[in-house]
């Protein structure tokens, strides 16, 4: 059996007090934004409606809020959508109004204050319990997730691995809604679906570290634990590293040319790959080696069979 050598690996560990650190003091950042900005919930979540319209030269927002304003549209919210030309007009539920009626109210009024041909595109309406529906069960599905992966990594591997990937994964969510938060991008179910998705990824890159770790613990015969988590990071390095960049090349396509409907979900998916990476490193294995892991711990019982003395005794 080949003997791993020390000092051909990359010392991970040796950062990760700094790491740490770090992580914690930008998930207390995160935090604080989502206490103070909080989320901008898009209509899937918080009912109303949603008028995209398109110009035939770039839009004027300023001149659009004041004739909305004059009209009674108040709160409505004006934003570019991709281009200078496309532009999305977002306001709270109308009762006992269709979304037909009220689009077409919108765009004749715009046409009237602006002077300008506009043309519609596009009208969507969600009704705010429709929307409260969709935040409680989105919640319980993040939740869900990360119980079943602590369960599923406490049988599979050892309960300071389960308790290193639930916090990885708590630490890329929370980093991904605190990106949302501070930007202000818009969170809807595709942007729900990405964090999932990244719950996903960054689970599947700590399971491949913490199964070679486990494997590392009962074959490297020196070295303590940290020296053989550092093995392990070492080898998974390029499996990592050519899954990631592959990954963001694909994501970086989806983000520049994807167009407006799908920017959200590929800003949530760039921005968790990165973090998932980072943190199948620094978290998981550092939440691992800090609650004491050992070869102990990783090297399965042997259960002698009763009466094996007496047979090896005999003839």
């Amino acid at each position: 059996m080949q003997i791993l050598k020390l000092n051909e690996t990359v010392a991970f560990m040796r950062i990760r007090k700094p790491a740490m650190i770090l992580s914690i003091i930008v998930m207390l950042a995160a935090i604080a934004s989502l206490a103070t900005n909080k989320l901008n919930f898009g209509l899937d979540f918080t009912g109303g409606v949603k008028v995209e319209v398109g110009f035939e030269q770039a839009a004027d927002l300023k001149k659009m809020r004041e004739v909305l304003d004059a009209n009674g549209f108040d709160d409505a919210v004006v934003q570019l959508f991709g281009t200078s030309r496309d532009v999305v007009i977002r306001m709270g539920e109308r009762p006992n109004v269709k979304a037909e009626m009220l689009g077409n109210e919108i765009l004749d009024i715009l046409k009237e204050g602006m002077g300008v041909n506009v043309e519609m595109r596009r009208i969507e309406f969600v009704g705010a319990s429709v929307g409260g529906e969709l935040t409680e069960q989105g919640g319980l599905a993040m939740l869900t997730a990360l119980i079943c992966i602590l369960v599923y990594v406490a049988f599979r591997f050892e309960w300071r691995f389960a308790v290193g990937s639930v916090f990885a994964l708590f630490h890329d969510v929370l980093l991904t809604l605190g990106l949302f938060s501070v930007l202000q991008i818009e969170f809807d179910l595709t942007v729900l679906a990405a964090i999932l998705a990244v719950i996903g990824y960054s689970l599947n890159d700590t399971i491949v570290v913490s199964d070679r770790i486990r494997e590392n613990f009962r074959k490297v015969r020196e070295g303590g634990p940290e020296e053989i988590i550092n093995i392990s990071l070492t080898q998974t390095l390029s499996r990592t590293f050519i899954t990631s960049i592959t990954t963001l090349l694909v994501l970086a396509a989806l983000f520049f040319k994807g167009g407006a409907l799908i920017h959200g979900f590929a800003t949530a998916l760039l921005f968790g790959v990165f973090v998932g990476t980072y943190s199948s490193i620094y978290i998981a294995s550092s939440v691992a080696l800090a609650f004491g892991i050992s070869k102990e711990d990783l090297i399965p019982e042997v259960i002698e069979k009763e009466g094996a003395d007496q047979e090896e005794m005999m003839p």
